[in-house]
C-alpha cells in the first residue's frame, strides 16, 4: 500500500495550487447555512472534472453533494466529507473553507488511485454544519447507508484525533404576558420580560449541581418595545450541550422546569419549543483514528492535544458516528488559545499555517482511505469497536 499511498499524496503535491484556490475562493465568498450555492457548485464541478458521478442537491437539500468515483467494485465504502459553510457576520471563523479544500484533495488523491483498490469512493459535501444540521438530514435520508467509514478533518488551536463532541440541542423559550403602562398602572401587567430574567436566574442556580464539562447558554432575543411598557412577550435562546446524548435530555428538562417555575412566579405563559439544530455526541473510532495518526505523522505531524478537561464544541458529524465508524480528527492551524468562531481564527483559515494543515489533512485522510479499503483485519476492528460502544 506504501506505492498507492505515495502516489495518492504526490496527487494532492500537484494540485496544491487548485486546492489553495478553492480554499480562497470559499474564504472570500463566505455562505451561511443552506444557502452554499457558489461553494457547492465549486466543488461539484471539480468532482465532475475528475470523473466523479456527481449529484448536486441531494437528501432535499440544494446545496448537499454526493460524488461517487466510477470505479465501484465489491468491497467497502469509504466517505470523504467536506465541510463549507460560513459563520454570520464572521465568515469561515471556522475554518470549513479548509475542510473543503482537504475533502476534495484527498477525493481527487485516492480517485486517482481507486482503480486499483476494492469499494467504493464517495465525497459527501454536507452543508449547514454551523446550526443547521446537513449531516442530521442526510443520515436520515440514507446518504451514510452502506458506508463502512466516514472521514473529515477540521481545523483547530491543537491536533488531535480522538477528541469527542458534546450532544447539542437549541430551545426557543417564549413569555406571553400582558402590556400596561409602566409607571402609570405597572400592577395592571404581566411582564414577560421578568419571566425570562427569572428563568436565566434558575438557569444559574443550576451550574453548580450539573456535571462537568456540559453547558447552557442563552440569549434574549425580545426584551420588550420600551421602558415605559410592561413587556408583554419576551423570548430567549438557549444551546444545552452535554458529553452524552441522555444527559442533554435531562438538561433540557431541568432547563424546562426553570422556565415553567417562572411562568408560574410571573403569571405569563410560556411555551418551550425544540428548534434548529440537534446534534448527537460525537463517538470516535479509536482503529480508524489510529490509522489516521499513523498516516498524519507520515507527513511530518505530531499530536499536539489540549489538556483532558479542555472545552468542546459540538458538530453534526455526531450523528454519522452514530451509525457508522467514523472520525474528526483537528490539526492545528494557529496558535494555542485562539478560539474558533473569532476574528482571529478567521485570519488563521486564510494564513499559511492554515493551507498548510490543508494539505497535510488532505493527505492523511487520502492515505487512511486507502487503508480502510485495502485492510480487510482493520475494516473488521472497526466495526468490532462500533458495536461494542
Amino acid at each position: 500500500m506504501s506505492d498507492l499511498k505515495e502516489r495518492a499524496c504526490a496527487v494532492i503535491d500537484r494540485l496544491e495550487p487548485k486546492l489553495r484556490e478553492v480554499s480562497r475562493e470559499i474564504y472570500e465568498n463566505p455562505e451561511l447555512k443552506f444557502e452554499e450555492f457558489r461553494a457547492s457548485k465549486l466543488l461539484a464541478e471539480e468532482l465532475d472534472g475528475a470523473g466523479f458521478e456527481v449529484k448536486l442537491g441531494v437528501a432535499g437539500l440544494d446545496t448537499a453533494i454526493s460524488a461517487e468515483h466510477p470505479a465501484k467494485a465489491d468491497g467497502p465504502t469509504v466517505a470523504i466529507i467536506g465541510e463549507y459553510d460560513a459563520l454570520p457576520g464572521l465568515g469561515h471563523a471556522c475554518g470549513h473553507n479548509l475542510i473543503a479544500a482537504a475533502g476534495l484533495g484527498a477525493a481527487l488523491a485516492v480517485g486517482a488511485v481507486k482503480g486499483e483498490l476494492p469499494g467504493r469512493l464517495l465525497f459527501l459535501g454536507t452543508p449547514g454544519e454551523e446550526g443547521g444540521g446537513g449531516k442530521v438530514i442526510m443520515v436520515e435520508a440514507g446518504l451514510f447507508d452502506g458506508v463502512d467509514a466516514a472521514m473529515m478533518f477540521h481545523p483547530a488551536d491543537h491536533t488531535v484525533v480522538d477528541w469527542g463532541s458534546l450532544a447539542i440541542s437549541e430551545v426557543e423559550i417564549e413569555f406571553f404576558g400582558k402590556a400596561a403602562h409602566a409607571s402609570g398602572s405597572p400592577e395592571k401587567g404581566v411582564n414577560a420580560l421578568d419571566a425570562v430574567i427569572q428563568t436565566f436566574n434558575g438557569m444559574n442556580a443550576l451550574r453548580q449541581h450539573i456535571k462537568d464539562g456540559a453547558r447552557i447558554h442563552g440569549i434574549i432575543t425580545d426584551g420588550g418595545a420600551k421602558p415605559n411598557i410592561v413587556p408583554e412577550h419576551a423570548a430567549a435562546n438557549f444551546y444545552v450541550r452535554a458529553k452524552e446524548n441522555a444527559y442533554r435530555d435531562e438538561l433540557l428538562e431541568k432547563l424546562r422546569r426553570c422556565a415553567e417555575g417562572a411562568a408560574l412566579a410571573s403569571g405569563a405563559r410560556l411555551e418551550f419549543k425544540l428548534v434548529g439544530h440537534s446534534y448527537k455526541a460525537m463517538k470516535p473510532n479509536r482503529v480508524l483514528g489510529g490509522a489516521f495518526v499513523e498516516n498524519l505523522r507520515s507527513v511530518g505531524w505530531e499530536l499536539n492535544p489540549p489538556e483532558p478537561d479542555g472545552g468542546m464544541g459540538s458538530t453534526d458529524m455526531g450523528d454519522v458516528s452514530q451509525v457508522v465508524p467514523s472520525i474528526h480528527a483537528y490539526l492545528q492551524i494557529c496558535d494555542e488559545g485562539i478560539a474558533g468562531h473569532s476574528r482571529e481564527f478567521a485570519q488563521a483559515s486564510i494564513s499559511e499555517r492554515g493551507q498548510g494543515a490543508m494539505l497535510a489533512a488532505a493527505k492523511a485522510l487520502a492515505m487512511t482511505a486507502i487503508d480502510v479499503l485495502s485492510d480487510p483485519e482493520m475494516r473488521e476492528r472497526m466495526w468490532e469497536e462500533f458495536r461494542a460502544s
